[in-house]
């Protein structure tokens, strides 16, 4: 890697970069973190927290017995997720395997719901370069909106950190499309298996250099997926890095994040750390879909004045 996506440099710059960021301090992160879920909103902020909320989740459907069916079904939701009430909002995006694409992207239409697609060897990226860039345009070509990539986490964690960057450049490469636009490239860092935070803060950079448009925690098939203090971490991280350079880079916590009241943490979070700037689901999402459910109970109870149950809501 001779230059970084950003104009920052040679592969040089890049690691003198790295090489120079702060260690964490865990305990005041951690401290932190457990500060910011005590903090308790009103009423009607309640109700407009649930709102972005639910614009917020990519709803996400990874397993070997995925059918288009189930898909189509998928898109639906995404596209009402509510059928009782018009008024609620759309999901940002829908998530499936690559050769699923094609079905979400017939299925959403025109609507302004994006089709995101994991690639590069998900959710292990053990595979040859070559394979990772193929599956990666065969994603886009078939309509993927976003692309969801692995980090080669054993090159990360053996030191080699060009060879995740120029994995990374590469495959923003091939989000490329023929009229000049591309895919947004959200990379899965993986935090549950870089163990340290040091690491975390190290992998989101080494990231935003090589050009990714959003930063994510986790594949949510590693456990642990995410967490608020790791999360925090990764917000501070964008926020830090659009002072550098003054390119803004999103993140998306996935896994693990089921309630209503945990999706109001990481928003509380979100809004005190990064600021009002990434409060949309252009710069924050949520990789969680069985928090949809949740989400829509607690906004049917705001309109009730009653939980309505689970069996009110779509299982997926």
């Amino acid at each position: 890697m001779t230059t970084t996506t950003t104009g920052l440099g040679s592969a040089a710059d890049v690691l003198a970069v790295l090489r120079d960021l702060p260690g964490v301090d865990q305990v005041g992160l951690e401290a932190r973190a457990a500060a910011l879920s005590t903090r308790s909103i009103k009423k009607g902020a309640k109700r407009t927290a649930i709102d972005l909320a639910i614009s917020m989740v990519d709803l996400t459907t990874l397993e070997g017995a995925d059918t288009p069916g189930k898909v189509r079904s998928l898109a639906a939701k995404a596209l009402r997720p509510d059928p009782s009430d018009p008024t609620c909002p759309q999901v940002a995006a829908v998530c499936v395997y690559p050769d699923l694409v094609a079905t979400a992207r017939a299925a959403l239409g025109a609507a302004p719901v994006g089709v995101a697609s994991v690639a590069t060897a998900f959710p292990s990226g053990r595979a040859p370069l070559d394979v990772k860039i193929t599956d990666t345009e065969y994603a886009v070509a078939a309509g993927a909106s976003e692309i969801d990539m692995v980090i080669d986490r054993g090159a990360f964690l053996a030191g080699d950190l060009l060879k995740v960057a120029e994995e990374i450049v590469a495959v923003r490469a091939a989000c490329e499309r023929g009229d000049g636009t591309h895919a947004h490239l959200k990379v899965i860092l993986e935090t549950g298996e870089l163990a340290t935070y040091d690491a975390v803060r190290r992998a989101s950079w080494l990231a935003m250099l090589a050009g990714a448009d959003f930063i994510k925690t986790s594949t949510g098939k590693v456990s642990p997926a995410a967490t608020l203090p790791v999360t925090l971490l990764m917000l501070e991280a964008v926020r830090d890095y659009r002072d550098a350079t003054g390119r803004q880079v999103g993140v998306k916590p996935a896994g693990g994040i089921r309630t209503t009241k945990d999706a109001i943490k990481y928003l509380v979070t979100v809004n005190e750390t990064a600021g009002l700037d990434w409060m949309t689901p252009t710069w924050f999402r949520f990789g969680a879909s069985s928090l949809l459910n949740d989400l829509l109970m607690q906004r049917q109870k705001f309109e009730t004045g009653r939980y309505s149950g689970p069996d009110y809501v779509t299982i997926d």
